[in-house]
């Protein structure tokens, strides 16, 4: 149990795949513009890296090893497939919202790299949680991104105005600039808090 913990906790922290991977900054950058949306694509690639690494771990044995990519890839492009006719028939709205990246999670670094590195090494319990830490440590740093860029940019919060009619936006970070130059102070306090943690559990002798 202490090992899953560590492979779940090890995607929302050490290796967060936005903050500390760099991956997938595509949807960083484009989705973010509300909270919503943030979330929305956060869960949307937590259920597809999930599912296809549970599908990976169930395959890994009977998968040639030279043609495990478009396997791979026919995989995650079913489960994206499954998840879009789900958000277009109760979600129409979010679906409209995130448009062509719905469909562009096919190809998200992160999702092929987790089915790479882990999911097709290792049996499916491990896997699923493998996939749902970086599912949620995707889903974390997209919200953060997501929230700070509608407050300052809108002065809204899920849809909801916190700052008053007298608040001036700052309508660079609703663009894809303000949304890169937010990424890269995240990513540096990140670093930061990383290394800190890091040097604080090996004075206490927590951490080999």
């Amino acid at each position: 149990m202490l090992n899953l913990w560590k492979i779940f906790t090890r995607g929302i922290f050490s290796e967060n795949p936005i903050f500390v991977l760099a991956l997938s900054l595509c949807p960083a950058l484009a989705v973010t513009t509300t909270a919503a949306n943030a979330l929305t694509m956060g869960l949307s690639v937590t259920f597809v890296i999930s599912t296809n690494n549970v599908i990976v771990a169930l395959s890994r044995k009977y998968v040639n090893h030279k043609v495990r990519v478009p396997i791979y890839i026919t995989s995650i492009a079913t489960v994206v497939i499954v998840l879009e006719l789900l958000l277009k028939a109760y979600f129409p709205e979010l679906y409209m919202e995130l448009g062509i990246y719905l469909q562009l999670i096919v190809v998200f670094a992160i999702i092929l790299a987790r089915a790479e590195v882990f999911a097709s090494k290792n049996s499916v319990v491990p896997s699923f949680f493998d996939g749902l830490g970086m599912g949620c440590g995707f889903t974390l740093a997209m919200l953060i991104v997501g929230i700070i860029r509608e407050l300052i940019g809108s002065g809204s919060l899920f849809g909801h105005f916190v700052f008053g009619n007298s608040y001036q936006p700052a309508l660079i970070m609703i663009l894809p600039p303000g949304a890169f130059i937010l990424i890269g102070y995240l990513v540096g306090a990140s670093k930061m808090i990383n290394e800190y943690v890091v040097k604080h559990y090996k004075g206490r002798g927590e951490v080999k």
